[in-house]
C-alpha cells in the first residue's frame, strides 16, 4: 500500500494546531463536497480530506501517526511498523459508506470511523452538510445598548462557489439589540451563516458588540463613567447639580471638601441587566479664568485671605 501524507493533504504543516487543522478541513471540505463541486475527481478528494481529519483532529490517532516519523514521502510504499496498535475508536458523526477510506488507514487504524467537523449524514440522496458559521463585529451607540433597539446592519459574508472559489456576498440584516447588552457580548442569528450543501441546514451568524465612541460617556463592563466639571466654591461648599445619564438627567449632592478624580456613584444607573451596572460621576474641578481686572482682584484677595500651601508636604 501507499503512504499518505495527511498533512500534506490539508495543506498544513506538522507543527499546525488543532484550529489550523479545523479551518484547513473545512475550506477543503467544502471546495470538494461531492454536491458544491462540479470537478471529476471532487468526491475522490471529499474522501481524502475526510480521511485527513479524522486522524489529524484526534490527538491519539495524531500522535500515533506522528510516530511513524517525518521521513515518508506521500505515494511511498508502506507497511505498518510490527506491533503496531489498531485500537482505536471513532467519533459519532457523517457516517461513510465502505471504500471511503484508503487501505493506509484501515491497516493503521482499523474499521469504522466517521467523516468528522460536519453535522449531517449521508444517506441515498448523497451528503448533507451544515453550513458553516460566520462572525462580525457590529458598532452601535451606547444609547442602543441601553434602550434597546432594532438597526439595520450591512455585512458581507464570504461565499464559495462550485469551483471553491471564495467572494464577499453584501446583504443588508435588521438585528433587534437587546436593553444591556455589552462590549464583546455576541448576539446569535439563526440560520443567517453560510448555506448548508445537500440540503443541510445553514450555519449562524454571531454578532460581536463594539460601542461608538460617546462624547460624554465611558464603559467598564456594565457601569458607566462620567467626568463631571465642577466649581472650586461646589467643592469646597458642597453643592447639589443636575447630572446627566442615559436614562435621563439626575439630581446629585456634591459633599463639601469634594476633591477632583473623586468618584460619585449612582446606583443603578449604568447599563441593565441582572443586577444593573451603576454610573459614577468623576469630579473635575475647572478653575475660573482671571481674564478680566475683577477676576484677578477676586483671586488676589482669596489668596491674602486664605493662606494654602497644598505643597507642603512636599517640603523638606
Amino acid at each position: 500500500m501507499r503512504y499518505k501524507d495527511y498533512y500534506k493533504i490539508l495543506g498544513v504543516e506538522r507543527t499546525a494546531t488543532q484550529d489550523e487543522i479545523k479551518r484547513a478541513y473545512r475550506k477543503l471540505a467544502r471546495k470538494y463536497h461531492p454536491d458544491v463541486s462540479k470537478e471529476p475527481e471532487a468526491e475522490e478528494r471529499f474522501k481524502e480530506v475526510n480521511e485527513a481529519h479524522e486522524v489529524l483532529q484526534d490527538a491519539e490517532k495524531r500522535a500515533a501517526y506522528d510516530r511513524l516519523g517525518a521521513n515518508w514521502k506521500a505515494g511511498q510504499d508502506f507497511t505498518p511498523p510490527p506491533g503496531w496498535d489498531t485500537g482505536f475508536e471513532f467519533s459519532g458523526g457523517v457516517g461513510r459508506g465502505d471504500g471511503d477510506f484508503s487501505d493506509f488507514f484501515e491497516n493503521l487504524f482499523g474499521q469504522g470511523g466517521p467523516f468528522g467537523g460536519f453535522q449531517g449524514t449521508r444517506g441515498r440522496g448523497g451528503f448533507r452538510m451544515r453550513g458553516q458559521d460566520h462572525r462580525a463585529r457590529i458598532r452601535i451607540p451606547l444609547e442602543d445598548a441601553f434602550h434597546g433597539g432594532e438597526r439595520a446592519i450591512r455585512l458581507e459574508t464570504p461565499q464559495v462557489d462550485a469551483h471553491g472559489r471564495v467572494s464577499l456576498h453584501p446583504h443588508t440584516l435588521k438585528v433587534r439589540i437587546p436593553a444591556g447588552v455589552g462590549a464583546g457580548q455576541q448576539i446569535r442569528l439563526a440560520g443567517r451563516g453560510e448555506p448548508g450543501a445537500g440540503g443541510g441546514p445553514a450555519g449562524d451568524l454571531f454578532l460581536e458588540i463594539e460601542f461608538e465612541p460617546h462624547p460624554l460617556y465611558t464603559v467598564e463592563g456594565r457601569d458607566i463613567y462620567l467626568n463631571l466639571p465642577i466649581t472650586p466654591w461646589e467643592a469646597a461648599l458642597g453643592a447639589r447639580v443636575a447630572v446627566p445619564t442615559l436614562g435621563g438627567a439626575v439630581d446629585m449632592k456634591i459633599p463639601a471638601g469634594a476633591r477632583s478624580g473623586q468618584k460619585l456613584r449612582l446606583k443603578g444607573r449604568g447599563l441593565p441587566g441582572h443586577p444593573a451596572g451603576d454610573q459614577y460621576a468623576v469630579l473635575q474641578i475647572v478653575t475660573p479664568p482671571a481674564d478680566s481686572a475683577k477676576a484677578k482682584h477676586f483671586y488676589e484677595d482669596m489668596a491674602r485671605a486664605l493662606p494654602f500651601n497644598p505643597r507642603r508636604h512636599l517640603e523638606g
